[in-house]
This record gives C-alpha cells, structure tokens and sequence, in this order.
C-alpha cells in the first residue's frame, strides 16, 4: 500500500526542530508583553471578499496564490494569506477600532500557492503585530526599534539591515504610478515578462523586480520620493529622525514597495543575505485605509509580519540557537527491577522540588545496561540509578554523563539539593 506523505509545500515540525520554535516563540511573546502589546487569535479560514477587498484583486497573492474554494453552501472561503485583513476583520467585527488605541499581536499558520523553496512554503508561519488608533509616527518607529531589540537578543543584529520607504497617500501615488507606467511603456521592449504583466495590472511592484535588466532600466525611472505629498514628507522625516535619536540604522530604498494594496506612507522590510534569496524576514508598514476600505470608520494602523521559518533558519545559519532549546532531559532516571513506583514517585517529587528541569522517567523496563545507554543517548547531564537495594535502603545513585566527576550514593531527601547546580 502507497504511504500517504505530506503536501507539497506544507512540512511537518520534527521535535529536533521543535525547541528553536519554542524558543523564538516565547522570546517574541515575551518582547511584546514588554511592550504591553495584547495577543489576538482569529481563524484560518475567512470570506474570500475580505481578501480581495483588502489586498487588492490585481496583486499576485489574489490573483495566483490564495487557496480558495466554495463550501457546502456554496459560499466562497479562503485559507488566510495573511493576518492583516483577519486581524482587521476581527477587530472590527467585535467593537475594539472607533475612538480607541489597541496594540496586538498574533500567531499561526498562513497559505499560499507558491513554487515551494528554502524560505518560502505553502503553509507557512507568521508571527504579525498591528497597532490602530495612532497616525503619528512615533508609533512606526516605535515598531522598528522593537524589531531591533528583538534582533538584539536572538544574537541576529549583525545580519539584518533595515529598508525604509514612504508610498505617500493614495492620490500622490497615483500620480506617480501614472507617471511610472508613461516611462515603462516607452521602454517596454526592455522589460522582463513578470514586469510586462504588473504594467497592466499593479506597475508599482515593476520595482520589485528581481531582474537585473529592468532595475537597471529603473535607475533612470521617476521616483517616486518626487511625488510624495507634504504631510507624507513631513511624517517621514519625522520618523527618520526618530530611527536616528534611537540609535537604529536604516537605508531608504525608494524602490520598496510591498505587495499589498493596502500600504500607505511608510513600509519597511528587514533583510539579510545570510538566506540566498528569501532574504526577507520581517516587513510592514502602516495602511491608514484598510479599516475604511473594509467597511469600518477611518482608522490609522501600522504593523509588521515575520516569517517563523526564515527566523528559525536564520537563528541556525549564525548558530544563535541556545543549548536550552535542544530540549534535551537534564535528568534520566534509570529504573532497574521492581521499583517502578517508587521510580515514578521521586520523579514527581523531583518535579515538585525543581519544576526547571526536564526530568525523563525510563519507561518501557530493559537491562541496567541497556537503559545506562539510553540515559547516556538521551543527552542528559545526570543519570539516576534505582534499583531494588537503593529503594530498600532508602539511596539514589547520581552518576554524571558529561562530566569527569565521581559517582555518587545519596540518600533520597538529598536527591534534589544535588540537582540544584544543573
């Protein structure tokens, strides 16, 4: 019989793997409750409108990667492309946007129909942070130097740069993308054919592209900083001064743009070229509009998404990844012969004493020497040795698996008073 193996795109987290999650996991959580940020959930699954409503019919996650389908009643729904929009719809659908500041974040699985490569899945994992209510731009950098605290304690800061733009509002940029379509079409023969496509339908992200020929083309293109409106300039200024005072470098490439609909004034992207060409690990910017745009009252907004993935694989190219997150046991307790009630309770009674450490109970019976090579497989620092003699007379054996030192025989009371140093 055929074994039945994941989709394409969309991988399992194998328990190897599964401390490094853990561990940027609650490093982020722990970050955002520093900076009283309030966790939001929502589901995986949404109306397909909101997504066309929000990002934008004409980007390249409606048109060629959302997983979309019809349900029993026939209604179109989609699996999340991103949390934005959800968070949005959420915020919205239950009364928190009008007249009020909220600062959240979110985490969980996204999906996208893409070509499956290091970096970039079909499922894939954000960890997304919005903040509503605040249109100046104290809030914008007060993300960024988040960011960068964040960057600063997972050991990564030397890898990442910082890229900051300004789109302007929506009538400014329109000017410009009229102005920008009138140069491309004159130069159409020398556009590549992904650029060729986005002139018709989304030109801004003709400066995205990966072609070297077209950026090479765009060197002489209208700019986009020569169209901004004067509350746009004024409020990028201000943040670029900001970023400046705090200490946090950046460089201004007038050529990031996004790929959402939604963004107006400033985006931003932290890249790395430790990851080939997924280089992107955390990117946003604010959407003044999408609240309006999805039917609530006008509301300023600005957040980030950073890919889970990307970050994990970041953290293990630059071997940032602390021993604590290899979720070895520290302690192995070898049982040998009919003590395994005895073994169990003085796990637990260990457990109660030093709820720190990771204790691991042989289960499953077996010779003194073959659970010895278990406890010593296991990664653990110390083996406990239970036999029939040490119960009756009332003693553990501590033998250390990593280190040169003497085995030991301790009365069961002493057990975790010697534990305490690992």
């Amino acid at each position: 019989m055929k074994k039945i193996q994941a989709i394409r795109g969309m991988n399992d987290l194998l328990p190897q793997d599964a401390g490094t999650w853990q561990y940027l996991e609650s490093t982020v959580a722990d970050l955002l409750r520093r900076y009283h940020y309030q966790e939001i959930r929502f589901p995986v699954l949404e109306q397909t409108e909101l997504f066309k409503r929000s990002i934008g019919e004409v980007t390249d996650i409606v048109e060629k990667e959302m997983y979309t389908f019809l349900d029993r009643n026939d209604e179109s729904v989609t699996l999340r492309p991103e949390g934005t929009a959800c968070c949005v719809r959420a915020c919205e659908e239950h009364g928190l946007l009008y007249n009020q500041v909220q600062k959240l974040w979110y985490t969980g699985p996204m999906f996208r129909y893409e070509k499956p490569q290091k970096g970039r899945l079909r499922q894939f994992h954000q960890i997304g942070v919005e903040a509503f209510g605040m249109a100046t731009p104290d809030v914008d950098a007060e993300l960024l130097i988040l960011t960068a605290r964040l960057w600063r304690e997972l050991g990564v800061s030397d890898a990442v740069t910082l890229q900051i733009n300004s789109l302007g509002v929506p009538e400014s940029r329109a000017q410009y993308r009229d102005a920008l379509v009138a140069f491309l079409e004159a130069h159409k023969s020398e556009l590549d054919e992904d650029s060729l496509r986005r002139l018709s339908s989304n030109p801004l992200r003709v400066l995205d592209s990966k072609d070297q020929k077209t950026q090479a083309l765009l060197v002489n293109a209208p700019r986009l900083s020569e169209y901004l409106d004067e509350e746009s300039r004024q409020h990028f200024s201000t943040l670029k001064a900001l970023l400046d005072a705090a200490g946090i470098k950046y460089e201004v490439n007038e050529r990031l743009v996004r790929g959402l609909d939604y963004y107006t004034k400033t985006v931003f992207e932290w890249v790395t070229d430790k990851l080939g060409a997924q280089g992107t690990v955390c990117a946003g910017g604010r959407y003044d509009g999408l609240v309006e745009q999805l039917g609530g009252r006008a509301t300023p907004a600005v957040g980030f998404a950073m890919g889970i993935e990307r970050l994990v694989l970041l953290l293990q190219a630059l071997d940032c990844v602390p021993e604590a997150a290899t979720q070895l046991p520290d302690v192995y307790i070898v049982a040998v012969g009919d003590v395994v009630a005895p073994a169990l309770a003085m796990a637990e009674r260990l457990r109660d004493a030093l709820p720190y450490l990771s204790i691991q109970c042989h289960c499953g019976g077996g010779s003194f020497k073959s659970q010895m090579k278990k406890a010593d497989k296991s990664g653990a620092q110390v083996a406990l040795i239970l036999g029939e003699d040490e119960v009756a007379a009332g003693k553990v054996t501590l033998k250390h698996l990593r280190l040169d030192a003497e085995q030991q025989t301790l009365a069961s009371d002493e057990i975790a008073a010697a534990l305490k140093t690992l």
